[in-house]
Parts: C-alpha cells; structure tokens; sequence
C-alpha cells in the first residue's frame, strides 16, 4: 500500500469522487449567484472602487468582465437593499461636470478604459427610476411636434407601436427640434435646427429645410458616448440648464466635446431618449424585460410587473373581536393599516420618554422625521433638485428639506410633468398642539411621517402622489 503523501484529498485525488461538488466554489462565487456571475473562478479579476450618495467609497473585486447590473446586483446583496430593479451604475467626470448612467449590459471595464488621464472620474450606485420609464409610458417622452413616422405610417400610433417601431431595424420615427450648439473651438453657441436619423445626428445649414443638400452630419454614436451637463451653464456657458454632448471614446478631453443643449426638460429628454434607443436598440428592451424573464402575464411590450407569491399570499386580517376575520373590503383594509400605523408611532413616541423625561409628544413629532430616508437636512433648493433629477424626472419622485427663507417651515421638493416644483409645509399650532399642513390648514397632521404617508396614498392638493423618495444611501 502507498503511503498517504502530505498533502492528498478527496479534490487532488480524481479515482476517488467527490459527494459535495457544490461546495467546492471560489468564495467570489458565494456571495453572487451562479446565474449572475457564471464561471466566476476563471475569470481574471480586478478592483474597482464605487461611491454612494454621501461620497462615501467601497472597494469591489470583480471579474474582468462585468456588466453594470452585475455590480448593482453585487452591492444590493452586501448592502441588503431592496432590489427594485431602479439601481443604477452612474459614471461621473468631476471637472467637466458630465454624467451618464451606465447600461444594464454594458462591461464596467470598457467603460474604464475610455477614461484619460486628465479627467477625475467616479462610478457612482444610485437610483434611476427614469431608467426605462420610457417603456411605460411613450408617449410622455416624444411630444408630437418632436417626432415625425414615415409617410406610410399612420399617425395615430398606440402605446406598443410607437416601441416597435423605434425598436424595429427597418423603420425609425425622425426626431427634429432647435437645439442650441456649441461651436468648435469657440466660446459662442448656435441655434439649429438639428434631426435625428437612423445614420446619425444633422442640423439643418437653411432654417428648417430637410433637403439633403441642406443636411450637415453633426454627430454619430458608435464611437462616442452621450453625457448629461449635471453642472448647467458653470463650467461651459450654455445659454439653458438643459445640455448634453457627445464625448468621443478614448479623447483627449473637452476639446472634442460635441455639446448640445436644449431649451427645456422636455425637449432634452426626448433627444437623448431617441439617441439611446437609436444606439442601442433591442438591447435596452431587453434589459428592461430581464428582471421579468419567465413570469406568466409579461408579453412583448405589454410588460406589468408581477406580484410576488408571498405578496399575492398576504391579506388583511382583524383580530380586534373574539374570532379573527378576514378584510374582505379594500378601503376598510386601509384604513385599518392606517390607524394602525398611526397607533404604533404613538407607542413609538411613549417608549422613546419612558426614561422619565418630560418631553411632549409634540415636540417629538418635530424631530422623528429626521430618521425618514427621505428627509434631507439643511440642503439648498439647487441641491435638493440635483439629488431629484439624479434619481429620475418620473412624477412622483420627492424628498422633503428644511426650508431656507423661513427656519420653521419644511419644503416638499416633487418631480412631476419632468418639472421640480416645490410646496411649503407650514407648522400651526391649535389649542397647544402642533400640526403640518400643505393646504392652509384643511389638511392636518401631527408630523411629517403622518403628512408623507398620507400623500403617498392620496394627490389631495398635490400634482400626483409621492412614490419614490430620494435617499442618501452608503456604502
């Protein structure tokens, strides 16, 4: 018999099987799923470092070749975060103040390497829920004196057909419009008029002719990237907030910068919406269907989010009387939740003073906002609508701030109508007790959790209902 060598084991010795093959996986490998990161152990890896809201940093070490929805998936699972589908890869240039969101299905390391020298560059995680609301809702995005159809095309377009056509390889709708350009190597800009093609960008040398001997090519878009102007009229001299350009891959720096802005929110998010979907085509439709992939009920561009098992699983119960009963109706179920709610934050509140203090319960409604994620304390007007348009222009987006021109109020910050706009809450006090109203006082609520939670359920005076707040999260 062979002495056992210093060293043998079940793994080097290849007569003897292996009864636990699924154990035997990088450490890499366990933290990610083998569907999202196949093949993970042979890959050669690299480190990467990405930045939260807060400018915080995390180190990652990750294989070569990583898309953009890997790293989120990787962060969300580390960070335990709720995974919505809205977290976003986001590359920011620092000194020309440009940023793009990163595709779901392109490789972070390709990205990086379009990166110069001189430019101080940071991937940052955050939220976009504007990131394929296009695919919900068109028709928002391509207002009707932007887009044209071909002649043979019927003009009344539904929901799905506008999509199919701009997925599709043999047709394209022309996006047209004035755009303000910024002329080579000057300080001056130009108003044009420019549209969009399926071979590329133009603008048009007489007025707004479309003859092809009045066509000059401004700007193709597989050999360069599309940026956002997060810094408005600073650092170029834009004549409008609205801007974007083209950043060639691999250049040397703003000198071949091709930039563009537009007059208005609308206008800017229809351009680069079309040049997205122009560039990328399918793809982005197919990012935007992963995350629903073998669920019943999502047909090609008929997509509706499903219920999960455990949510469809979950119902209203009253356990108030001596047997429980199930709530079969939905407006008693939520009101119920409701009080509820209302009755937990009051033990909440009780068990915070038991320590003896003799603390009101309204001067704790003054402050127990401030551990909501969506309250930012002390930011500017300009900051709170940055941190709104980084997270989307979708209605519903908010985040609520402590007004400037008066310490005592509160300012509600909301996108809707790819507008920011912003509602005072104002405190009243009535017979000793203190309340937040956002109309004059027909609406009363003892703290800014109570105002919030209502108006996310309820308009009432608002333009739309708040759904998505706006989070400083760390890393």
């Amino acid at each position: 018999n062979r002495r056992k060598k210093k060293g043998d084991s079940i793994l080097e010795n290849p007569s003897i099987p292996n009864p636990f093959p699924e154990l035997c996986c990088s450490p890499f490998a366990s933290v990610l799923s083998a569907s999202l990161l196949p093949k993970a152990t042979s890959r050669k890896k690299q480190v990467i470092k990405v930045y939260s809201e807060d400018d915080t940093s995390r180190p990652l070490e990750v294989p070569s070749d990583i898309t953009a929805r890997d790293v989120c998936q990787l962060l969300i699972l580390k960070n335990h975060y709720v995974d919505d589908h809205s977290w976003t890869l986001f590359e920011q240039l620092t000194h020309t103040g440009l940023g793009k969101a990163i595709e779901d299905h392109e490789l972070v390391m390709e990205v990086q390497s379009n990166w110069v020298m001189e430019e101080e560059t940071k991937l940052y995680f955050r939220k976009n829920y504007a990131k394929y609301e296009f695919f919900k809702n068109p028709l928002s995005f391509f207002p009707d004196h932007m887009i044209s159809f071909p002649s043979e095309t019927n003009a009344a377009l539904s929901h799905s057909g506008i999509l199919q056509m701009f997925l599709s390889s043999s047709t394209y709708p022309e996006i047209h419009g004035y755009l303000h350009a910024k002329e080579q190597g000057k300080k001056s800009w130009k108003k044009l008029y420019f549209l969009l093609r399926r071979s590329g960008l133009y603008f048009s040398t007489k007025g707004t002719s479309k003859e092809p001997r009045h066509l000059q090519f401004f700007c193709e878009f597989s050999n360069s990237d599309m940026y956002m102007s997060l810094t408005g009229k600073k650092t170029s001299g834009a004549p409008t907030n609205y801007g974007f350009c083209f950043k060639p891959n691999k250049s040397g720096g703003t000198r071949d910068l091709k930039q563009l802005c537009a007059d208005d929110e609308q206008s800017r998010t229809c351009w680069m919406t079309a040049i997205r979907l122009l560039k990328y085509g399918m793809q982005l439709y197919q990012n935007y269907m992963q995350p629903y992939q073998g669920r019943s009920g999502c047909s090609p561009l008929n997509i509706t989010p499903m219920r999960s098992i455990s949510e469809n699983s979950l119902v209203a119960m009253d356990f108030s009387g001596h047997r429980s009963r199930i709530i079969e109706n939905p407006t008693e179920a939520l009101s119920v939740a409701v009080e509820e709610g209302l009755a937990w934050r009051r033990r909440g509140c009780l068990r915070l003073n038991s320590h003896g203090s003799p603390i009101a319960m309204s001067n704790m409604g003054m402050s127990i906002h401030r551990s909501q994620s969506w309250f930012h304390h002390k930011i500017s007007r300009e900051e709170a609508q940055r941190l709104i348009l980084q997270h989307g222009l979708v209605d519903g987006v908010f985040l609520v701030r402590d007004s400037q021109s008066n310490p005592k109020t509160f300012v509600l910050s909301l996108s809707h109508g790819l507008k920011i706009k912003h509602f005072q809450i104002v405190p009243l006090e009535d017979d000793g007790k203190l309340f937040y109203t956002l109309d004059d006082g027909h609406t009363r609520f003892t703290d800014l959790i109570q105002l919030v939670e209502f108006y996310q359920l309820n308009k009432g005076v608002l333009p739309c209902k708040l759904k998505h707040y706006c989070a400083r999260i760390a890393l």
